[in-house]
Formats: C-alpha cells, sequence, structure tokens
C-alpha cells in the first residue's frame, strides 16, 4: 500500500503563501510521500491556458521529479447541473492527460431529496460517465461524502444500483463521522468496492466550542485535525482495507487548524508507521 497526499490537504497552505501547485508537489517529494493526488485543478492556482494544458504541465512536472499521481478528484452535482454528465466526461480527458487510472466525481450535495430517490435520478447518469471513463483508461468513483450520501449502506445501494464494473468506491474513513457512522463498522462493508483510499482524522464534541466546528447530520460536532491525532481508529481502518484485498493508494487528506506542512508530517509518520506494522 503506497501512502500519497491530496492536493487538499495543502489548502491552507496554498492560501497562506499563493504558492503553486509544482511547488507542492516538490514539497510533497521532500516530505517523503509516494504520490500526490489533485483536487478540481484550476488556472487560478497556477496560470495556464486552459485546465488542459495545466494538466499536462503538472504531469511533465510530476514526471521530472519522480511523483506520481494517484488520482483525480471533482465536484459533481447531477441534481443541479443539466448537463454535469457531458461536463465530467470533460473532466475525465483531464484525468487521462494527469495519466490517473482513478477520478472521483460527487452525486449531488442537496439535502431536501431523499437518498432512495437520489440513487434512482442518478444512476443512469452515473453509468454513462463511467462507461465513457473506461473507454479513457480511467476508472470513476464516488466519495462517500457530502451529508446524504455519506453512510456506507447508502453509498452501497449506489454501487449496486449504478452496477457497472468501472465504477467504484473511494473510502474515506474519517467521512463516515460527518453521518455519525463509526469508521470501523462501515469500513467492512465499504472495503470490496474500494478502488481509493482516504486517511483522515477528526475531533468531536456534543457541543460546538466555536465556528470551526461543523455539524455532523445527527448534531454532534466535528473538526480536523493531524491524522493519528482524533478519534479515527486509523490502523483498524487499513487493517479492514488489506484484509478485503485493497492493495492501492492511501492518500493523506488533512483539513485542520495546525500549521499545515508540519501536520502533514506528522500523519504521514503515523500512516507510515501503520503500514509498516501491517506488512
Amino acid at each position: 500500500m503506497k501512502i500519497g497526499v491530496s492536493s487538499y490537504s495543502f489548502s491552507k497552505y496554498l492560501r497562506d503563501t499563493g504558492a503553486n501547485y509544482f511547488q507542492i508537489c516538490d514539497i510533497a517529494r521532500e516530505m517523503g510521500f509516494e504520490g500526490i493526488e489533485f483536487i478540481d485543478l484550476s488556472t487560478e492556482v497556477q496560470p495556464a491556458e486552459s485546465v488542459e494544458a495545466l494538466a499536462r504541465a503538472i504531469r511533465a512536472h510530476c514526471d521530472e521529479i519522480g511523483l506520481p499521481i494517484a488520482a483525480y478528484t471533482v465536484g459533481a452535482d447531477f441534481l443541479a447541473h443539466e448537463n454535469e454528465v457531458a461536463r465530467l466526461k470533460g473532466q475525465v480527458d483531464v484525468a487521462a492527460i494527469l495519466g490517473v487510472k482513478v477520478m472521483r466525481h460527487d452525486v449531488t450535495w442537496r439535502r431536501d431529496v431523499p437518498w432512495r430517490e437520489i440513487i434512482e435520478r442518478t444512476a443512469a447518469d452515473i453509468r454513462e460517465v463511467a462507461e465513457y471513463a473506461q473507454s479513457r483508461g480511467v476508472i470513476t468513483c464516488t466519495e462517500n461524502h457530502g451529508y446524504v450520501m455519506q453512510d456506507s449502506h447508502r453509498v452501497e445501494e449506489l454501487m449496486l444500483a449504478v452496477n457497472h464494473p468501472n465504477y467504484r468506491w473511494l473510502v474515506d474513513m474519517g467521512n463516515f463521522l460527518c453521518a455519525d457512522e463509526w469508521p470501523t463498522h462501515a469500513l467492512p462493508i465499504a472495503a470490496p468496492y474500494a478502488v481509493h483510499a482516504h486517511a483522515k482524522d477528526f475531533l468531536v464534541k456534543k457541543e460546538q466550542p466555536s465556528d470551526e466546528w461543523f455539524p455532523t447530520r445527527g448534531g454532534a460536532f466535528l473538526r480536523g485535525t493531524v491524522v493519528g491525532h482524533g478519534v479515527v481508529p486509523v490502523k483498524e481502518c487499513v487493517k479492514i482495507l488489506r484484509e478485503n484485498g485493497y492493495d492501492g493508494w492511501l492518500s493523506l487528506e488533512f483539513e485542520g487548524m495546525e500549521d499545515n506542512l508540519p501536520a502533514l508530517r506528522s500523519g504521514l509518520k503515523v500512516l507510515k508507521k501503520i503500514v509498516s506494522e501491517l506488512d
């Protein structure tokens, strides 16, 4: 199992320093991450003629420094945008330019539609994107997040409804807490569908201490933290993934208040120890 990092984990650093994609790739490589994944590429972060041109430049830079690109993760909402299938096919093309084998897309962020109806209304469109991605050598997947489509049994129902071999699950061990589901209960359900995995950690409180804490669906409050510092049983989650045959990327995703780069170094140290102990 290789340990990567999401470009999202550098969000605070990017905001504070104005760094570009090349610079965070260099930092990730220096820290010892074995790969990097990118969220929606933006020419505002790094100027380029187009997102496609930016993707080509990033791939060339990562090839030059020996840093594999593990995945491309993009936002989506099939219930909010009429042309979402066509737009996501364009994002699949970007993923192919990056040279990745996995692209994650959302389902919806709407909370006013029952989850079974969401599946009924989106499954065919998701399948169409998966079919197109298969022709480009890219596997599509959905992450357990968005409050409504976040519980393990709901996402599994989505997997079964789409029913396409090129559509899988990005398993985020921390995100289950947003739906008040304990990670070690969710992982055995999610792991057989996994094509990519996020290591993420949270602190949890019953009452909101400050604005940095956000509510779970059931009324508790979460704040992101350094992997290994929160309540997520990271080692147990990785073990469950392993026991179900998963041997793909384990990508660190950090969204805490802590100082950005030290938090990533600390989280990487925790993940390296866990992976080595499970080998």
